[in-house]
Protein backbone atom coordinates (compact mmCIF):
# COMPACT_ATOMS: atom_id res chain seq x y z
CA UNK A 1 0.00 0.00 0.00
CA UNK A 2 3.11 2.53 0.82
CA UNK A 3 3.85 2.43 -2.89
CA UNK A 4 0.39 3.41 -3.98
CA UNK A 5 0.64 7.23 -5.02
CA UNK A 6 -2.92 8.58 -4.44
CA UNK A 7 -2.39 11.51 -4.96
CA UNK A 8 -0.89 10.53 -8.78
CA UNK A 9 -4.05 8.87 -9.37
CA UNK A 10 -6.35 11.37 -8.15
CA UNK A 11 -4.85 13.86 -10.48
CA UNK A 12 -4.85 11.73 -13.36
CA UNK A 13 -8.75 11.13 -13.33
CA UNK A 14 -10.43 13.16 -16.68
CA UNK A 15 -14.21 13.58 -15.30
CA UNK A 16 -16.46 16.70 -15.26
CA UNK A 17 -17.35 16.44 -10.92
CA UNK A 18 -17.86 19.08 -8.41
CA UNK A 19 -15.52 16.93 -5.79
CA UNK A 20 -14.01 13.87 -6.19
CA UNK A 21 -12.08 11.06 -3.42
CA UNK A 22 -10.13 8.06 -3.62
CA UNK A 23 -10.18 6.06 -0.59
CA UNK A 24 -7.35 3.00 -0.50
CA UNK A 25 -8.20 0.41 2.26
CA UNK A 26 -5.92 -2.41 2.87
CA UNK A 27 -6.53 -5.19 5.47
CA UNK A 28 -5.18 -8.82 6.12
CA UNK A 29 -6.80 -11.10 8.96
CA UNK A 30 -5.56 -13.82 10.50
CA UNK A 31 -7.86 -16.88 11.98
CA UNK A 32 -6.32 -19.03 14.58
CA UNK A 33 -9.00 -21.72 15.71
CA UNK A 34 -8.09 -24.47 18.35
CA UNK A 35 -11.06 -27.03 19.08
CA UNK A 36 -10.45 -30.10 21.80
CA UNK A 37 -6.86 -29.31 21.69
CA UNK A 38 -6.69 -30.03 17.56
CA UNK A 39 -5.97 -26.97 15.53
CA UNK A 40 -8.63 -26.23 13.25
CA UNK A 41 -7.49 -23.23 11.55
CA UNK A 42 -5.02 -20.64 10.51
CA UNK A 43 -5.38 -18.57 7.69
CA UNK A 44 -4.81 -15.07 6.12
CA UNK A 45 -7.26 -13.27 3.92
CA UNK A 46 -6.14 -10.30 2.56
CA UNK A 47 -8.03 -7.72 0.63
CA UNK A 48 -6.94 -4.68 -1.20
CA UNK A 49 -8.43 -1.90 -3.50
CA UNK A 50 -9.68 1.68 -3.55
CA UNK A 51 -13.22 3.14 -4.08
CA UNK A 52 -13.54 6.39 -6.58
CA UNK A 53 -16.30 9.20 -5.15
CA UNK A 54 -17.74 11.55 -7.15
CA UNK A 55 -20.15 14.58 -6.63
CA UNK A 56 -21.90 15.67 -9.66
CA UNK A 57 -25.52 17.18 -9.89
CA UNK A 58 -25.91 17.51 -6.10
CA UNK A 59 -25.81 13.40 -6.03
CA UNK A 60 -22.75 10.73 -4.71
CA UNK A 61 -21.47 8.03 -7.24
CA UNK A 62 -19.16 5.56 -5.90
CA UNK A 63 -17.32 2.81 -7.78
CA UNK A 64 -14.63 0.56 -6.31
CA UNK A 65 -12.02 -1.42 -8.06
CA UNK A 66 -9.12 -3.64 -6.77
CA UNK A 67 -6.68 -2.34 -9.29
CA UNK A 68 -4.09 0.72 -9.28
CA UNK A 69 -3.60 1.06 -12.57
CA UNK A 70 -4.74 4.36 -14.21
CA UNK A 71 -6.64 3.40 -16.90
CA UNK A 72 -9.04 0.91 -14.55
CA UNK A 73 -9.55 4.37 -12.16
CA UNK A 74 -10.44 6.51 -15.02
CA UNK A 75 -12.96 4.11 -15.96
CA UNK A 76 -14.08 3.45 -12.80
CA UNK A 77 -14.61 7.35 -12.26
CA UNK A 78 -16.19 7.75 -15.16
CA UNK A 79 -18.69 4.98 -14.16
CA UNK A 80 -19.52 6.66 -10.55
CA UNK A 81 -20.26 9.74 -12.64
CA UNK A 82 -22.52 8.03 -14.38
CA UNK A 83 -24.27 6.67 -10.85
CA UNK A 84 -24.36 10.21 -9.90
CA UNK A 85 -26.32 11.87 -12.60
CA UNK A 86 -28.85 8.32 -12.66
CA UNK A 87 -29.26 9.13 -9.32
CA UNK A 88 -29.69 12.89 -9.21
CA UNK A 89 -33.17 12.76 -11.12
CA UNK A 90 -34.48 11.05 -8.46
CA UNK A 91 -32.86 13.16 -5.63
CA UNK A 92 -34.16 14.04 -2.41
CA UNK A 93 -31.72 16.22 -1.33
CA UNK A 94 -28.96 18.05 -3.03
CA UNK A 95 -25.51 18.17 -1.64
CA UNK A 96 -22.28 19.80 -1.88
CA UNK A 97 -18.48 19.26 -1.29
CA UNK A 98 -19.75 20.75 2.59
CA UNK A 99 -20.39 17.34 3.56
CA UNK A 100 -16.83 16.54 2.04
CA UNK A 101 -14.58 19.18 4.97
CA UNK A 102 -11.36 18.88 3.88
CA UNK A 103 -8.99 16.64 6.14
CA UNK A 104 -5.66 16.01 7.11
CA UNK A 105 -4.59 14.07 9.86
CA UNK A 106 -2.81 10.86 10.80
CA UNK A 107 -4.20 7.54 13.36
CA UNK A 108 -2.48 4.67 14.30
CA UNK A 109 -3.75 2.24 16.86
CA UNK A 110 -2.04 2.32 20.26
CA UNK A 111 -0.26 -0.77 21.63
CA UNK A 112 2.54 -2.19 23.36
CA UNK A 113 5.40 -2.64 20.65
CA UNK A 114 7.61 -4.92 22.89
CA UNK A 115 4.35 -7.50 22.61
CA UNK A 116 3.86 -6.87 19.09
CA UNK A 117 6.56 -9.36 17.74
CA UNK A 118 4.88 -12.82 19.46
CA UNK A 119 5.60 -15.83 16.67
CA UNK A 120 3.04 -17.39 15.40
CA UNK A 121 3.82 -20.41 17.47
CA UNK A 122 4.09 -18.53 20.80
CA UNK A 123 0.29 -17.67 19.98
CA UNK A 124 -0.67 -20.84 19.04
CA UNK A 125 0.76 -22.41 22.14
CA UNK A 126 -1.06 -20.38 24.35
CA UNK A 127 -4.21 -20.86 22.64
CA UNK A 128 -3.73 -25.14 22.77
CA UNK A 129 -2.72 -24.29 26.74
CA UNK A 130 -5.97 -22.07 27.10
CA UNK A 131 -8.10 -24.48 25.43
CA UNK A 132 -6.69 -27.24 27.82
CA UNK A 133 -7.67 -25.58 30.53
CA UNK A 134 -10.99 -25.11 29.81
CA UNK A 135 -11.11 -28.68 30.72
CA UNK A 136 -11.94 -28.27 34.13
CA UNK A 137 -14.56 -31.79 34.49
CA UNK A 138 -15.36 -34.51 32.13
CA UNK A 139 -18.86 -32.65 31.91
CA UNK A 140 -16.56 -30.86 29.64
CA UNK A 141 -17.94 -32.36 25.63
CA UNK A 142 -16.81 -29.30 23.93
CA UNK A 143 -13.69 -26.43 24.34
CA UNK A 144 -12.90 -23.82 21.81
CA UNK A 145 -10.01 -21.12 21.63
CA UNK A 146 -9.98 -18.66 18.99
CA UNK A 147 -7.77 -15.55 17.63
CA UNK A 148 -8.43 -13.26 14.90
CA UNK A 149 -6.29 -10.60 14.01
CA UNK A 150 -5.91 -7.52 11.78
CA UNK A 151 -3.78 -5.14 10.24
CA UNK A 152 -6.02 -2.52 8.50
CA UNK A 153 -4.47 0.17 7.09
CA UNK A 154 -6.88 3.05 4.84
CA UNK A 155 -5.41 6.11 3.25
CA UNK A 156 -8.05 8.74 1.79
CA UNK A 157 -7.15 11.95 -0.74
CA UNK A 158 -9.98 14.41 -2.18
CA UNK A 159 -9.68 17.21 -4.59
CA UNK A 160 -10.67 19.94 -1.67
CA UNK A 161 -7.14 18.81 0.15
CA UNK A 162 -8.12 15.52 1.88
CA UNK A 163 -5.09 13.91 2.73
CA UNK A 164 -5.79 11.11 5.93
CA UNK A 165 -3.73 7.88 6.83
CA UNK A 166 -5.45 5.59 9.34
CA UNK A 167 -3.57 2.31 10.41
CA UNK A 168 -5.34 -0.37 12.70
CA UNK A 169 -4.05 -3.01 14.45
CA UNK A 170 -7.17 -5.22 16.06
CA UNK A 171 -7.56 -8.46 18.32
CA UNK A 172 -9.99 -10.44 18.61
CA UNK A 173 -9.84 -13.71 20.98
CA UNK A 174 -12.56 -16.00 22.51
CA UNK A 175 -12.71 -19.09 24.72
CA UNK A 176 -15.22 -21.10 24.88
CA UNK A 177 -16.47 -24.05 26.93
CA UNK A 178 -19.67 -26.39 26.70
CA UNK A 179 -20.48 -28.55 29.41
CA UNK A 180 -23.36 -30.97 29.48
CA UNK A 181 -25.13 -33.61 32.01
CA UNK A 182 -27.97 -35.67 30.65
CA UNK A 183 -30.27 -33.08 28.98
CA UNK A 184 -29.04 -29.86 30.09
CA UNK A 185 -26.25 -28.04 28.26
CA UNK A 186 -24.49 -25.24 29.08
CA UNK A 187 -21.95 -22.68 27.30
CA UNK A 188 -19.90 -20.15 28.58
CA UNK A 189 -17.55 -17.60 26.54
CA UNK A 190 -15.19 -15.13 27.66
CA UNK A 191 -17.78 -12.17 28.42
CA UNK A 192 -19.80 -13.34 25.32
CA UNK A 193 -18.69 -14.15 21.82
CA UNK A 194 -15.87 -11.91 21.03
CA UNK A 195 -16.54 -9.18 23.17
CA UNK A 196 -12.91 -9.11 24.00
CA UNK A 197 -12.02 -7.15 20.82
CA UNK A 198 -9.68 -4.01 20.99
CA UNK A 199 -7.20 -2.11 18.79
CA UNK A 200 -4.08 -3.68 20.59
CA UNK A 201 -0.84 -5.67 20.14
CA UNK A 202 -0.03 -8.89 20.88
CA UNK A 203 0.12 -8.07 24.76
CA UNK A 204 -3.42 -9.33 24.61
CA UNK A 205 -2.45 -12.55 24.93
CA UNK A 206 -0.66 -12.38 28.33
CA UNK A 207 -0.51 -16.32 29.27
CA UNK A 208 -1.18 -16.19 32.64
CA UNK A 209 -4.24 -14.30 32.85
CA UNK A 210 -5.63 -16.24 29.91
CA UNK A 211 -5.13 -19.42 31.63
CA UNK A 212 -6.77 -17.43 34.62
CA UNK A 213 -9.62 -16.56 32.72
CA UNK A 214 -9.91 -20.18 31.07
CA UNK A 215 -9.97 -22.41 34.17
CA UNK A 216 -13.20 -19.69 35.65
CA UNK A 217 -15.23 -20.01 32.38
CA UNK A 218 -14.67 -24.18 32.43
CA UNK A 219 -15.59 -23.85 36.36
CA UNK A 220 -18.83 -21.80 35.53
CA UNK A 221 -20.18 -24.15 32.14
CA UNK A 222 -20.00 -27.14 35.32
CA UNK A 223 -21.55 -24.82 37.68
CA UNK A 224 -24.44 -23.97 35.50
CA UNK A 225 -25.59 -27.67 34.89
CA UNK A 226 -26.70 -27.99 38.62
CA UNK A 227 -27.85 -24.19 38.93
CA UNK A 228 -31.64 -23.74 38.85
CA UNK A 229 -33.44 -21.75 36.57
CA UNK A 230 -33.70 -18.66 36.32
CA UNK A 231 -37.02 -17.27 38.15
CA UNK A 232 -40.04 -15.27 35.90
CA UNK A 233 -40.99 -12.62 37.94
CA UNK A 234 -41.01 -8.22 37.31
CA UNK A 235 -37.41 -7.54 39.69
CA UNK A 236 -34.83 -5.47 40.20
CA UNK A 237 -32.32 -6.38 37.35
CA UNK A 238 -28.18 -5.63 37.42
CA UNK A 239 -26.61 -6.04 34.26
CA UNK A 240 -22.65 -6.33 34.02
CA UNK A 241 -20.83 -4.60 31.66
CA UNK A 242 -20.40 -7.44 29.19
CA UNK A 243 -23.90 -7.88 28.66
CA UNK A 244 -24.51 -3.84 28.72
CA UNK A 245 -22.46 -3.99 25.69
CA UNK A 246 -25.52 -5.60 23.49
CA UNK A 247 -27.96 -3.50 25.56
CA UNK A 248 -26.28 -0.33 24.69
CA UNK A 249 -25.74 -1.85 20.89
CA UNK A 250 -29.28 -2.94 19.89
CA UNK A 251 -31.64 -0.28 22.19
CA UNK A 252 -29.75 3.19 21.48
CA UNK A 253 -26.88 2.41 18.99
CA UNK A 254 -29.01 1.23 16.00
CA UNK A 255 -32.22 3.06 17.04
CA UNK A 256 -30.23 6.66 17.29
CA UNK A 257 -28.80 6.41 13.38
CA UNK A 258 -30.22 9.47 11.21
CA UNK A 259 -30.03 7.27 7.85
CA UNK A 260 -32.15 4.71 10.06
CA UNK A 261 -34.26 7.49 10.94
CA UNK A 262 -34.94 9.01 8.18
CA UNK A 263 -36.27 5.70 6.16
CA UNK A 264 -32.78 4.31 4.48
CA UNK A 265 -32.72 0.97 6.42
CA UNK A 266 -36.33 0.38 6.19
CA UNK A 267 -35.74 -2.37 3.20
CA UNK A 268 -33.29 -3.96 4.85
CA UNK A 269 -32.58 -3.27 8.58
CA UNK A 270 -35.43 -1.74 9.79
CA UNK A 271 -36.64 1.90 11.51
CA UNK A 272 -36.32 3.48 14.55
CA UNK A 273 -39.53 4.53 17.22
CA UNK A 274 -37.57 7.54 17.17
CA UNK A 275 -38.52 10.31 15.18
CA UNK A 276 -36.44 13.77 14.07
CA UNK A 277 -38.75 16.07 16.46
CA UNK A 278 -37.65 14.07 19.39
CA UNK A 279 -34.46 15.11 19.42
CA UNK A 280 -34.00 17.46 22.44
CA UNK A 281 -37.31 16.40 23.59
CA UNK A 282 -37.42 12.74 24.26
CA UNK A 283 -36.36 12.08 27.57
CA UNK A 284 -34.68 8.38 26.79
CA UNK A 285 -33.48 7.20 29.91
CA UNK A 286 -33.34 8.47 33.41
CA UNK A 287 -31.42 10.96 34.72
CA UNK A 288 -28.22 8.88 35.69
CA UNK A 289 -28.53 7.62 31.71
CA UNK A 290 -25.62 9.54 29.71
CA UNK A 291 -24.55 8.35 26.92
CA UNK A 292 -21.09 8.99 24.98
CA UNK A 293 -20.06 8.59 21.21
CA UNK A 294 -16.31 8.66 21.67
CA UNK A 295 -13.85 7.57 18.89
CA UNK A 296 -10.83 8.78 20.67
CA UNK A 297 -10.79 6.12 23.43
CA UNK A 298 -7.14 4.29 23.51
CA UNK A 299 -7.68 0.62 22.61
CA UNK A 300 -11.25 0.55 21.81
CA UNK A 301 -12.03 -1.24 19.29
CA UNK A 302 -13.78 1.43 16.96
CA UNK A 303 -11.33 4.19 17.74
CA UNK A 304 -10.16 6.69 14.65
CA UNK A 305 -9.09 9.93 13.98
CA UNK A 306 -11.58 10.93 10.99
CA UNK A 307 -14.48 8.87 9.52
CA UNK A 308 -14.93 8.13 5.78
CA UNK A 309 -16.17 11.66 4.72
CA UNK A 310 -14.08 13.52 6.07
CA UNK A 311 -15.15 14.51 9.70
CA UNK A 312 -12.89 14.74 12.34
CA UNK A 313 -13.44 11.98 15.21
CA UNK A 314 -14.48 13.88 18.68
CA UNK A 315 -16.13 13.02 21.87
CA UNK A 316 -20.14 14.07 21.62
CA UNK A 317 -22.96 13.03 24.22
CA UNK A 318 -26.40 11.61 22.59
CA UNK A 319 -27.79 11.24 25.45
CA UNK A 320 -27.19 13.74 28.28
CA UNK A 321 -28.91 12.97 31.93
CA UNK A 322 -31.47 11.07 30.11
CA UNK A 323 -32.41 13.60 27.72
CA UNK A 324 -32.21 13.28 23.73
CA UNK A 325 -29.61 15.69 22.69
CA UNK A 326 -27.84 14.36 19.16
CA UNK A 327 -27.83 11.46 17.14
CA UNK A 328 -25.65 9.69 15.02
CA UNK A 329 -25.42 10.22 11.96
CA UNK A 330 -22.57 11.89 9.63
CA UNK A 331 -22.36 14.82 7.64
CA UNK A 332 -24.94 13.83 4.48
CA UNK A 333 -27.52 12.99 7.40
CA UNK A 334 -26.82 16.11 9.40
CA UNK A 335 -27.37 17.87 6.17
CA UNK A 336 -30.59 15.87 5.02
CA UNK A 337 -32.23 16.17 9.20
CA UNK A 338 -30.93 19.66 10.71
CA UNK A 339 -29.74 17.47 13.44
CA UNK A 340 -26.34 17.47 15.23
CA UNK A 341 -24.49 14.08 14.59
CA UNK A 342 -20.77 12.66 14.75
CA UNK A 343 -18.50 11.65 12.87
CA UNK A 344 -19.39 8.24 12.06
CA UNK A 345 -19.82 7.99 8.33
CA UNK A 346 -18.03 4.90 7.90
CA UNK A 347 -17.39 2.14 5.22
CA UNK A 348 -16.69 -1.92 6.02
CA UNK A 349 -14.18 -1.73 2.79
CA UNK A 350 -12.88 -0.15 -0.12
CA UNK A 351 -15.61 -1.88 -1.82
CA UNK A 352 -18.67 -0.06 0.16
CA UNK A 353 -20.14 3.24 0.47
CA UNK A 354 -20.00 5.03 3.96
CA UNK A 355 -22.83 5.07 5.82
CA UNK A 356 -24.06 5.91 9.42
CA UNK A 357 -22.41 3.54 11.54
CA UNK A 358 -22.32 2.86 15.12
CA UNK A 359 -18.04 4.00 16.67
CA UNK A 360 -17.48 3.88 20.52
CA UNK A 361 -20.44 4.00 22.09
CA UNK A 362 -20.32 4.22 25.91
CA UNK A 363 -22.57 4.58 29.33
CA UNK A 364 -20.78 7.25 31.29
CA UNK A 365 -19.52 5.80 34.77
CA UNK A 366 -21.26 7.00 37.80
CA UNK A 367 -20.75 7.26 40.98
CA UNK A 368 -21.44 3.81 43.17
CA UNK A 369 -19.26 0.76 43.47
CA UNK A 370 -20.23 -2.91 42.32
CA UNK A 371 -20.92 -3.64 46.90
CA UNK A 372 -23.20 -0.33 46.68
CA UNK A 373 -25.22 -1.64 43.75
CA UNK A 374 -25.99 -5.28 45.06
CA UNK A 375 -25.82 -4.34 48.46
CA UNK A 376 -28.87 -1.63 47.54
CA UNK A 377 -31.31 -4.77 45.92
CA UNK A 378 -33.11 -6.51 48.44
CA UNK A 379 -34.54 -9.24 45.45
CA UNK A 380 -33.33 -9.36 41.97
CA UNK A 381 -31.07 -11.01 39.62
CA UNK A 382 -27.56 -10.24 38.08
CA UNK A 383 -26.86 -11.50 34.65
CA UNK A 384 -23.50 -11.62 32.55
CA UNK A 385 -22.64 -12.26 28.55
CA UNK A 386 -24.88 -12.23 26.19
CA UNK A 387 -26.32 -15.23 24.45
CA UNK A 388 -29.48 -14.62 22.37
CA UNK A 389 -30.99 -11.44 21.40
CA UNK A 390 -33.98 -10.35 19.52
CA UNK A 391 -35.50 -6.86 18.94
CA UNK A 392 -38.14 -5.40 16.71
CA UNK A 393 -37.36 -3.41 13.15
CA UNK A 394 -38.27 -0.05 15.45
CA UNK A 395 -35.57 -1.00 17.91
CA UNK A 396 -37.96 -0.57 20.87
CA UNK A 397 -39.35 -4.21 22.28
CA UNK A 398 -36.49 -6.36 22.53
CA UNK A 399 -35.69 -9.80 24.37
CA UNK A 400 -32.49 -10.78 25.64
CA UNK A 401 -30.85 -14.03 26.82
CA UNK A 402 -27.77 -14.60 28.89
CA UNK A 403 -25.20 -16.80 29.92
CA UNK A 404 -24.77 -16.49 33.76
CA UNK A 405 -26.55 -15.45 36.53
CA UNK A 406 -26.82 -14.83 40.15
CA UNK A 407 -29.59 -14.42 42.61
CA UNK A 408 -29.50 -11.43 44.88
CA UNK A 409 -30.94 -11.36 47.89
CA UNK A 410 -31.13 -9.11 50.74
CA UNK A 411 -28.31 -7.14 49.36
CA UNK A 412 -26.14 -10.35 48.82
CA UNK A 413 -25.04 -12.83 45.71
CA UNK A 414 -26.49 -15.92 46.46
CA UNK A 415 -27.65 -18.57 44.03
CA UNK A 416 -26.19 -19.01 40.97
CA UNK A 417 -29.05 -19.15 37.90
CA UNK A 418 -29.03 -20.22 34.65
CA UNK A 419 -30.97 -19.46 31.50
CA UNK A 420 -31.37 -15.99 33.01
CA UNK A 421 -33.24 -13.75 29.86
CA UNK A 422 -35.16 -10.34 30.25
CA UNK A 423 -37.73 -8.41 27.88
CA UNK A 424 -38.47 -4.75 27.95
CA UNK A 425 -38.93 -2.04 25.70
CA UNK A 426 -36.85 0.46 25.02
CA UNK A 427 -37.84 4.04 26.93
CA UNK A 428 -39.50 2.55 29.50
CA UNK A 429 -36.24 0.34 30.46
CA UNK A 430 -33.66 2.93 30.05
CA UNK A 431 -36.02 5.43 31.93
CA UNK A 432 -36.03 2.39 35.07
CA UNK A 433 -32.02 2.95 35.42
CA UNK A 434 -31.53 3.62 39.32
CA UNK A 435 -27.66 3.06 39.88
CA UNK A 436 -24.91 3.40 37.97
CA UNK A 437 -21.70 2.08 38.74
CA UNK A 438 -18.18 3.87 39.13
CA UNK A 439 -15.10 3.51 36.98
CA UNK A 440 -14.05 0.55 38.95
CA UNK A 441 -17.08 -1.45 37.60
CA UNK A 442 -16.36 -0.11 33.87
CA UNK A 443 -15.78 -2.58 31.12
CA UNK A 444 -14.46 -2.23 27.35
CA UNK A 445 -15.75 -4.45 24.72
CA UNK A 446 -16.53 -4.46 21.50
CA UNK A 447 -17.92 -6.14 18.39
CA UNK A 448 -16.25 -7.15 15.15
CA UNK A 449 -19.79 -8.11 13.48
CA UNK A 450 -22.22 -5.26 13.49
CA UNK A 451 -23.76 -5.72 9.83
CA UNK A 452 -26.19 -3.48 8.38
CA UNK A 453 -26.77 -1.70 4.66
CA UNK A 454 -27.68 -3.19 1.58
CA UNK A 455 -24.78 -4.37 -0.11
CA UNK A 456 -24.53 -5.38 3.36
CA UNK A 457 -21.39 -4.01 5.66
CA UNK A 458 -20.22 -6.16 8.46
CA UNK A 459 -18.04 -3.62 10.79
CA UNK A 460 -16.34 -2.90 14.16
CA UNK A 461 -18.16 -1.10 17.15
CA UNK A 462 -17.03 -0.58 20.49
CA UNK A 463 -19.41 -0.46 23.55
CA UNK A 464 -18.18 0.24 27.16
CA UNK A 465 -20.17 0.46 30.09
CA UNK A 466 -20.13 0.09 33.88
CA UNK A 467 -22.35 -2.19 35.95
CA UNK A 468 -25.76 -0.53 35.63
CA UNK A 469 -29.06 -1.35 38.10
CA UNK A 470 -32.80 -1.44 36.43
CA UNK A 471 -35.80 -1.84 38.31
CA UNK A 472 -39.00 -3.41 38.04
CA UNK A 473 -37.80 -5.79 34.93
CA UNK A 474 -39.39 -8.65 33.43
CA UNK A 475 -36.99 -11.46 33.88
CA UNK A 476 -37.48 -15.19 33.12
CA UNK A 477 -35.80 -18.20 32.51
CA UNK A 478 -35.61 -21.34 30.07
CA UNK A 479 -37.71 -24.32 31.20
Amino acid sequence: MENTNLKKLLDGINVQADWIGLRQVFESTTYRIIRDDKPQANQRDATHGVMIEVLVNGQFGYYGVNSFDPLRIQAAAEKAVKQAQLASKYSIHSFTDKVRPAAIGKYQSPYEKSQALMSAGDLNDILMKGCAKLNVSDKIVSRSAFARLVDCKSNFVSTNGSDVEQKYTIISCDFTATAQDGPIIQKRTDHGMLARSYQAGMEVFDENEILERCEKIGNQSVELLSAEECPTESTSLVLSPDQMLLQIHESVGHALEIDRILGDERNYAGWSFVRLEDFGNLQYGSKLMNISFDPTVENQLASYAFDDGGMKAEKEYIVRNGLLVRGLGGMESQTRSGLPGVANFRSSSWNRAPIDRMANLNLEPGDSSFDDIIGSVEHGVYMESNRSWSIDDYRNKFQFGCEYGKLIENGKLTKTLRNPNYRAITNPFWNSLKMVGNRDTFGIYGTPYCGKGEPNQVIRVGHASPLALFENIEIFGGA
